[in-house]
Protein backbone atom coordinates (compact mmCIF):
# COMPACT_ATOMS: atom_id res chain seq x y z
CA UNK A 1 0.00 0.00 0.00
CA UNK A 2 1.22 3.66 -0.69
CA UNK A 3 0.85 6.46 2.22
CA UNK A 4 -0.11 9.99 1.55
CA UNK A 5 -0.15 13.24 3.61
CA UNK A 6 -2.65 16.50 2.34
CA UNK A 7 -2.20 19.72 3.87
CA UNK A 8 -4.99 22.23 3.72
CA UNK A 9 -2.73 24.90 3.46
CA UNK A 10 -3.06 26.73 7.15
CA UNK A 11 1.23 25.70 7.71
CA UNK A 12 4.03 27.93 7.27
CA UNK A 13 6.31 27.21 4.49
CA UNK A 14 8.81 25.81 6.81
CA UNK A 15 6.77 23.62 8.50
CA UNK A 16 5.88 22.42 5.32
CA UNK A 17 9.04 21.20 3.81
CA UNK A 18 10.18 20.08 7.24
CA UNK A 19 7.01 17.94 7.06
CA UNK A 20 6.90 16.40 3.92
CA UNK A 21 10.44 16.32 3.69
CA UNK A 22 9.93 14.11 7.25
CA UNK A 23 7.46 12.03 5.39
CA UNK A 24 9.36 11.36 2.61
CA UNK A 25 12.40 10.15 4.65
CA UNK A 26 9.67 7.69 6.49
CA UNK A 27 8.32 5.93 3.55
CA UNK A 28 5.21 8.14 2.46
CA UNK A 29 5.46 8.54 -1.72
CA UNK A 30 2.55 10.77 -2.01
CA UNK A 31 1.84 14.62 -0.52
CA UNK A 32 -1.38 15.93 -1.95
CA UNK A 33 -3.04 19.89 -0.90
CA UNK A 34 -6.22 21.17 -0.81
CA UNK A 35 -6.94 23.01 -3.47
CA UNK A 36 -9.48 25.16 -2.58
CA UNK A 37 -8.34 29.47 -3.41
CA UNK A 38 -10.68 31.37 -1.21
CA UNK A 39 -10.46 29.35 2.07
CA UNK A 40 -6.62 28.70 2.16
CA UNK A 41 -3.73 29.87 0.34
CA UNK A 42 -2.98 28.45 -3.28
CA UNK A 43 -1.74 25.00 -3.43
CA UNK A 44 0.43 25.00 -6.27
CA UNK A 45 2.94 27.32 -4.70
CA UNK A 46 4.07 25.43 -1.84
CA UNK A 47 3.75 22.21 -4.61
CA UNK A 48 6.22 23.85 -6.86
CA UNK A 49 8.46 24.65 -3.66
CA UNK A 50 8.13 21.11 -1.99
CA UNK A 51 9.52 19.86 -5.28
CA UNK A 52 12.45 21.54 -4.52
CA UNK A 53 13.02 20.00 -1.63
CA UNK A 54 12.24 16.15 -2.27
CA UNK A 55 13.43 13.83 -4.69
CA UNK A 56 10.78 11.07 -4.94
CA UNK A 57 7.92 12.29 -3.41
CA UNK A 58 4.54 12.79 -5.70
CA UNK A 59 2.69 15.52 -5.48
CA UNK A 60 -1.04 16.90 -6.77
CA UNK A 61 -4.16 19.04 -5.26
CA UNK A 62 -6.95 16.77 -3.41
CA UNK A 63 -8.54 18.16 -5.50
CA UNK A 64 -9.38 20.75 -8.01
CA UNK A 65 -12.28 21.25 -10.35
CA UNK A 66 -13.33 22.39 -13.95
CA UNK A 67 -14.89 25.67 -12.40
CA UNK A 68 -11.86 27.68 -11.02
CA UNK A 69 -9.41 28.01 -13.99
CA UNK A 70 -9.46 28.06 -17.67
CA UNK A 71 -8.71 24.48 -18.53
CA UNK A 72 -5.52 25.39 -20.69
CA UNK A 73 -4.57 27.26 -17.59
CA UNK A 74 -4.92 24.07 -15.74
CA UNK A 75 -2.97 21.39 -18.22
CA UNK A 76 -0.20 24.24 -18.40
CA UNK A 77 0.42 24.52 -14.46
CA UNK A 78 0.63 20.88 -14.60
CA UNK A 79 2.36 20.07 -17.40
CA UNK A 80 4.76 22.69 -16.03
CA UNK A 81 4.83 20.80 -12.39
CA UNK A 82 5.59 17.69 -14.73
CA UNK A 83 9.18 19.17 -16.12
CA UNK A 84 10.14 20.79 -12.74
CA UNK A 85 9.43 17.69 -11.00
CA UNK A 86 10.61 15.10 -13.56
CA UNK A 87 7.44 13.56 -13.58
CA UNK A 88 6.54 13.55 -10.35
CA UNK A 89 2.93 14.94 -10.71
CA UNK A 90 -0.64 13.17 -10.32
CA UNK A 91 -4.32 15.38 -10.07
CA UNK A 92 -7.09 15.00 -8.13
CA UNK A 93 -10.38 16.14 -9.51
CA UNK A 94 -13.85 16.54 -8.01
CA UNK A 95 -16.79 18.66 -8.67
CA UNK A 96 -15.63 21.70 -6.52
CA UNK A 97 -17.36 21.41 -2.99
CA UNK A 98 -15.59 23.95 -1.07
CA UNK A 99 -13.92 25.63 -4.04
CA UNK A 100 -17.00 26.94 -5.75
CA UNK A 101 -19.58 26.82 -3.16
CA UNK A 102 -17.72 29.08 -0.95
CA UNK A 103 -18.34 31.63 -3.48
CA UNK A 104 -21.68 30.89 -4.30
CA UNK A 105 -20.95 29.10 -7.47
CA UNK A 106 -22.85 25.53 -7.89
CA UNK A 107 -20.46 22.84 -8.41
CA UNK A 108 -19.38 21.27 -11.86
CA UNK A 109 -21.41 18.60 -13.57
CA UNK A 110 -19.67 15.20 -13.85
CA UNK A 111 -19.90 15.85 -17.60
CA UNK A 112 -17.25 18.89 -17.09
CA UNK A 113 -15.24 16.36 -14.29
CA UNK A 114 -15.15 13.84 -17.27
CA UNK A 115 -14.63 16.48 -20.19
CA UNK A 116 -11.86 18.42 -17.79
CA UNK A 117 -10.03 15.00 -17.08
CA UNK A 118 -9.67 14.18 -20.86
CA UNK A 119 -8.58 17.50 -22.12
CA UNK A 120 -6.17 18.10 -18.91
CA UNK A 121 -4.64 15.01 -20.05
CA UNK A 122 -3.91 14.99 -23.34
CA UNK A 123 -2.97 18.59 -23.47
CA UNK A 124 -0.35 17.66 -20.68
CA UNK A 125 1.02 14.90 -23.05
CA UNK A 126 1.17 17.74 -25.91
CA UNK A 127 -1.51 16.71 -27.74
CA UNK A 128 -3.94 19.26 -30.12
CA UNK A 129 -6.99 19.82 -28.59
CA UNK A 130 -9.70 21.42 -29.44
CA UNK A 131 -12.25 23.06 -26.46
CA UNK A 132 -14.43 25.87 -25.14
CA UNK A 133 -15.32 26.98 -28.75
CA UNK A 134 -11.45 28.02 -29.78
CA UNK A 135 -11.37 28.33 -33.62
CA UNK A 136 -8.32 26.53 -33.57
CA UNK A 137 -6.77 23.37 -31.47
CA UNK A 138 -4.50 24.29 -28.48
CA UNK A 139 -1.15 22.74 -28.22
CA UNK A 140 1.58 22.70 -25.42
CA UNK A 141 4.83 22.25 -28.34
CA UNK A 142 7.49 22.46 -25.07
CA UNK A 143 4.99 19.45 -23.09
CA UNK A 144 7.71 16.56 -22.40
CA UNK A 145 4.59 14.20 -23.39
CA UNK A 146 4.07 13.24 -20.15
CA UNK A 147 1.26 10.96 -19.29
CA UNK A 148 -0.89 12.84 -15.71
CA UNK A 149 -2.47 10.62 -13.65
CA UNK A 150 -5.72 11.69 -13.01
CA UNK A 151 -7.75 10.68 -9.60
CA UNK A 152 -11.51 11.72 -9.51
CA UNK A 153 -13.37 12.04 -6.14
CA UNK A 154 -16.59 10.51 -5.89
CA UNK A 155 -19.51 9.20 -3.82
CA UNK A 156 -22.26 8.55 -5.21
CA UNK A 157 -23.13 6.18 -8.05
CA UNK A 158 -23.08 8.45 -11.06
CA UNK A 159 -19.68 9.95 -9.55
CA UNK A 160 -18.47 6.60 -8.91
CA UNK A 161 -19.24 5.61 -12.57
CA UNK A 162 -17.25 8.23 -14.14
CA UNK A 163 -14.49 7.93 -11.68
CA UNK A 164 -14.44 4.12 -13.44
CA UNK A 165 -14.98 4.97 -16.81
CA UNK A 166 -12.15 8.01 -16.84
CA UNK A 167 -10.14 8.29 -14.10
CA UNK A 168 -6.54 6.06 -13.62
CA UNK A 169 -8.27 6.09 -9.67
CA UNK A 170 -10.84 7.28 -7.19
CA UNK A 171 -10.26 9.32 -4.16
CA UNK A 172 -12.41 8.39 -1.45
CA UNK A 173 -12.87 10.75 1.64
CA UNK A 174 -13.55 8.20 4.26
CA UNK A 175 -11.98 5.43 6.20
CA UNK A 176 -14.56 2.79 6.58
CA UNK A 177 -13.79 -0.44 4.97
CA UNK A 178 -17.38 -1.53 4.02
CA UNK A 179 -17.79 1.66 2.07
CA UNK A 180 -14.79 1.75 0.71
CA UNK A 181 -15.40 -2.14 -0.54
CA UNK A 182 -18.74 -0.59 -1.95
CA UNK A 183 -17.47 2.33 -3.86
CA UNK A 184 -14.56 0.47 -5.13
CA UNK A 185 -16.55 -2.29 -7.13
CA UNK A 186 -18.99 0.22 -8.54
CA UNK A 187 -16.05 1.96 -10.03
CA UNK A 188 -14.33 -0.95 -11.09
CA UNK A 189 -17.72 -2.24 -12.59
CA UNK A 190 -18.21 0.94 -14.68
CA UNK A 191 -14.65 0.71 -16.14
CA UNK A 192 -15.46 -3.10 -16.82
CA UNK A 193 -18.70 -1.69 -18.58
CA UNK A 194 -17.00 0.66 -21.17
CA UNK A 195 -14.16 -2.05 -21.56
CA UNK A 196 -11.49 -0.66 -19.17
CA UNK A 197 -8.65 -1.90 -18.02
CA UNK A 198 -9.37 -1.85 -13.96
CA UNK A 199 -6.55 -4.24 -13.25
CA UNK A 200 -4.63 -1.05 -12.69
CA UNK A 201 -7.24 1.15 -11.42
CA UNK A 202 -6.18 2.72 -8.30
CA UNK A 203 -8.19 3.28 -4.67
CA UNK A 204 -7.17 6.20 -2.28
CA UNK A 205 -9.18 6.10 1.18
CA UNK A 206 -8.55 9.73 2.52
CA UNK A 207 -8.93 10.77 5.88
CA UNK A 208 -7.75 11.50 9.34
CA UNK A 209 -5.33 9.38 11.45
CA UNK A 210 -4.92 10.52 15.34
CA UNK A 211 -3.07 8.54 18.06
CA UNK A 212 -4.41 8.53 21.60
CA UNK A 213 -7.61 7.50 23.73
CA UNK A 214 -10.72 7.18 21.41
CA UNK A 215 -11.86 9.97 23.60
CA UNK A 216 -8.98 12.25 22.65
CA UNK A 217 -8.99 10.93 18.80
CA UNK A 218 -12.65 11.55 18.60
CA UNK A 219 -12.18 14.93 19.47
CA UNK A 220 -9.53 16.08 17.58
CA UNK A 221 -11.11 14.48 14.46
CA UNK A 222 -14.61 14.76 14.76
CA UNK A 223 -14.56 17.77 11.68
CA UNK A 224 -14.04 15.17 9.09
CA UNK A 225 -17.47 13.33 9.12
CA UNK A 226 -19.22 17.06 9.11
CA UNK A 227 -16.79 18.23 6.11
CA UNK A 228 -17.88 14.48 4.26
CA UNK A 229 -21.63 15.13 4.93
CA UNK A 230 -21.51 18.15 2.32
CA UNK A 231 -21.13 15.55 -0.58
CA UNK A 232 -23.55 12.72 1.35
CA UNK A 233 -26.36 15.68 1.61
CA UNK A 234 -25.66 15.89 -2.25
CA UNK A 235 -26.74 11.97 -2.79
CA UNK A 236 -29.04 12.13 0.15
CA UNK A 237 -30.72 15.12 -2.15
CA UNK A 238 -30.13 13.10 -5.80
CA UNK A 239 -31.37 9.59 -4.51
CA UNK A 240 -33.31 9.72 -1.32
CA UNK A 241 -32.04 8.61 1.95
CA UNK A 242 -33.38 4.89 1.52
CA UNK A 243 -32.50 4.23 -2.10
CA UNK A 244 -31.41 1.17 -2.97
CA UNK A 245 -28.17 2.76 -4.93
CA UNK A 246 -26.40 3.58 -1.51
CA UNK A 247 -25.76 2.03 1.35
CA UNK A 248 -27.99 3.37 4.19
CA UNK A 249 -24.74 3.01 6.56
CA UNK A 250 -23.39 6.29 4.36
CA UNK A 251 -26.61 8.31 4.59
CA UNK A 252 -28.06 7.65 7.98
CA UNK A 253 -25.50 9.85 9.57
CA UNK A 254 -26.69 13.12 8.47
CA UNK A 255 -30.51 12.89 9.28
CA UNK A 256 -29.27 15.41 12.09
CA UNK A 257 -27.55 17.70 10.62
CA UNK A 258 -28.57 21.55 10.54
CA UNK A 259 -26.04 22.76 7.94
CA UNK A 260 -22.72 23.97 7.35
CA UNK A 261 -20.36 26.92 7.71
CA UNK A 262 -18.40 27.07 4.30
CA UNK A 263 -16.08 29.65 5.60
CA UNK A 264 -14.97 26.64 8.31
CA UNK A 265 -14.84 23.73 5.69
CA UNK A 266 -13.05 21.17 7.39
CA UNK A 267 -11.98 23.06 10.73
CA UNK A 268 -12.53 21.45 13.84
CA UNK A 269 -14.14 25.25 15.31
CA UNK A 270 -17.31 24.88 12.64
CA UNK A 271 -20.11 25.02 14.82
CA UNK A 272 -22.46 22.42 12.41
CA UNK A 273 -20.51 19.30 14.39
CA UNK A 274 -23.05 18.46 17.10
CA UNK A 275 -24.82 15.56 14.48
CA UNK A 276 -21.65 13.70 14.39
CA UNK A 277 -21.21 10.81 16.94
CA UNK A 278 -18.10 8.94 18.52
CA UNK A 279 -18.99 5.92 16.55
CA UNK A 280 -19.73 7.85 13.23
CA UNK A 281 -15.96 9.23 13.78
CA UNK A 282 -14.49 6.18 14.57
CA UNK A 283 -16.06 4.62 11.53
CA UNK A 284 -14.57 7.42 9.07
CA UNK A 285 -11.32 8.05 10.22
CA UNK A 286 -8.11 5.54 11.54
CA UNK A 287 -8.01 6.67 15.34
CA UNK A 288 -6.48 4.74 18.86
CA UNK A 289 -2.88 3.39 19.31
CA UNK A 290 -0.49 1.60 17.06
CA UNK A 291 -2.16 -1.92 16.81
CA UNK A 292 -5.34 -0.22 16.23
CA UNK A 293 -4.08 1.77 13.36
CA UNK A 294 -2.15 -1.25 11.82
CA UNK A 295 -5.46 -3.43 11.80
CA UNK A 296 -7.51 -0.85 10.04
CA UNK A 297 -4.62 -0.08 7.51
CA UNK A 298 -4.79 -3.77 6.64
CA UNK A 299 -8.68 -3.79 6.87
CA UNK A 300 -8.60 -1.07 4.42
CA UNK A 301 -6.18 -2.58 2.35
CA UNK A 302 -7.99 -5.77 2.39
CA UNK A 303 -11.38 -3.67 1.04
CA UNK A 304 -9.21 -2.70 -2.45
CA UNK A 305 -7.55 0.61 -0.97
CA UNK A 306 -4.15 1.37 -2.62
CA UNK A 307 -3.13 3.74 -1.13
CA UNK A 308 -4.30 5.84 2.61
CA UNK A 309 -3.60 9.32 2.62
CA UNK A 310 -3.62 10.78 5.84
CA UNK A 311 -5.65 14.38 6.61
CA UNK A 312 -2.98 16.23 8.45
CA UNK A 313 -5.59 19.28 9.77
CA UNK A 314 -6.07 17.86 13.40
CA UNK A 315 -2.84 18.87 14.84
CA UNK A 316 0.23 16.30 16.24
CA UNK A 317 1.29 16.08 12.49
CA UNK A 318 5.20 15.30 13.62
CA UNK A 319 4.22 12.72 15.61
CA UNK A 320 1.34 11.43 13.66
CA UNK A 321 3.99 11.10 10.80
CA UNK A 322 6.76 9.80 12.87
CA UNK A 323 4.58 6.48 13.93
CA UNK A 324 3.63 5.66 10.79
CA UNK A 325 6.70 5.79 9.73
CA UNK A 326 8.51 3.80 12.24
CA UNK A 327 5.75 1.51 13.61
CA UNK A 328 3.20 1.22 11.03
CA UNK A 329 4.82 1.40 7.03
CA UNK A 330 7.01 -1.14 7.88
CA UNK A 331 4.81 -3.76 9.14
CA UNK A 332 1.75 -3.03 6.30
CA UNK A 333 4.70 -3.44 3.87
CA UNK A 334 6.14 -6.12 5.31
CA UNK A 335 2.80 -8.06 5.23
CA UNK A 336 2.25 -7.20 1.67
Amino acid sequence: MEFGICFKGFSSPDRTRSLVRQAEEGGFTYCWFYDSHILWRDCYAPIAMCIEHTKKMRFGPCVTNPGVRDWSVAASMFASLAVQSEGRIDIGVGRGDSSLRVMGKKPATLAEVAGFTHKVKAMARGDEVQYEGCPAPVQFRWSGGYEIPVWIAAYGPRALATAGEHGDGVILQIAEPGLLSWFADQCQAAAIAVGKDHSTFRIMAAAPAYFGTQEECVEATRWFPAMVGNHVADIVEKYGSDSDQVPRSLTAYIEKRRGYDYSKHGQSDNEFLDFITPEVVQDFCVLGTVDDHIAKVKALGHAGVTQFNIYLDSGDEENIISKYSEEIIPVINAAV
